[in-house]
């Protein structure tokens, strides 16, 4: 058996590339409403957006109110005027048809789903991740899919994991694991549950010297190492090579 038996996994820049799926959804969005998209307009978007859902993770904003109120503070950082409502809602369904993934992701939840129990856990919005992850092949994989809008409570309240724990029917939390790349909502959250973090640090930045993850990676071939056993780990591709040999490939 593996040595952990359940991972919550996050989603947005933790198995999907949020970044490229958001860039790309801005861009369309800014378009549509004749505003420039120049790359120092972006910046403060993101600005406006990152201040916003850090609000959030800290029960200060409700997440009706903060996905169009980024749009209103852009449009007033622009001087221009607009319906953020409109703005939001469009960029949300262009955001729903970009389920970019992080290197590697669709195999290595393929070869994880082989061991242990998947379980999604995003702070993301309902309509927009359910859609992303059924397009983008995740969701077959997955036994569970804990979206705070649904839960009506946000990452990194401990609630959160224990409603997703308790769906799941998992009783032994020394075998779960939470994997994300967000100190505050992931590895924060995990432990408030008084469970085992694993920080996805893609970029290599520079770890927290107090009260920091149980486990960092950098990649899947990583976490494998963390989640696996010796015998498991011999047999990582196998899935991969046993479809490529039914297929002629």
């Amino acid at each position: 058996m593996a040595y952990y038996h359940c991972l919550l996994l996050d989603v947005d820049g933790t198995m999907m590339d949020f970044a490229a799926a958001e860039h790309k959804a801005f861009h369309e969005t800014m378009s549509e409403f004749g505003l420039p998209a120049t790359d120092e307009v972006e910046h403060t978007y993101h600005t406006i957006n990152k201040g916003l859902w850090a609000a959030l993770e800290k029960g200060q904003i409700k997440r009706e109110k903060l996905v169009v109120r980024r749009f209103e503070e852009l449009l007033a950082a622009l001087g221009a005027t607009g319906d953020a409502a409109r703005m939001n809602a469009f960029y949300l369904d262009r955001l729903s048809e970009h389920p970019d993934l992080m290197p590697g992701t669709l195999e290595a939840v393929k070869e994880l789903s082989e061991v242990a129990t998947l379980a999604v856990v995003t702070n993301g919005v309902e309509h927009v991740q359910e859609k992303r992850l059924k397009e983008s092949g995740l969701g077959e994989y997955m036994d569970g899919v804990f979206i705070s809008e649904c839960i009506g409570v946000e990452k990194p309240n401990r609630r959160f994991f224990e409603t997703a724990l308790r769906s799941l029917g998992i009783e032994n939390r020394d075998k779960v694991l939470v994997v994300g790349d967000s100190l505050t909502a992931d590895v924060k959250g995990g432990q408030n549950a008084g469970l085992d973090t694993c920080w996805f640090n893609w970029e290599g930045k520079e770890s927290p010297a107090e009260n920091g993850p149980t486990h960092t990676v950098r990649s899947w071939e990583e976490l494998y190492a963390i989640v696996m056993e010796p015998d498991e780990l011999e047999n990582v591709g196998q899935t991969r090579r046993k479809h490529q040999f039914e297929q002629g490939g």
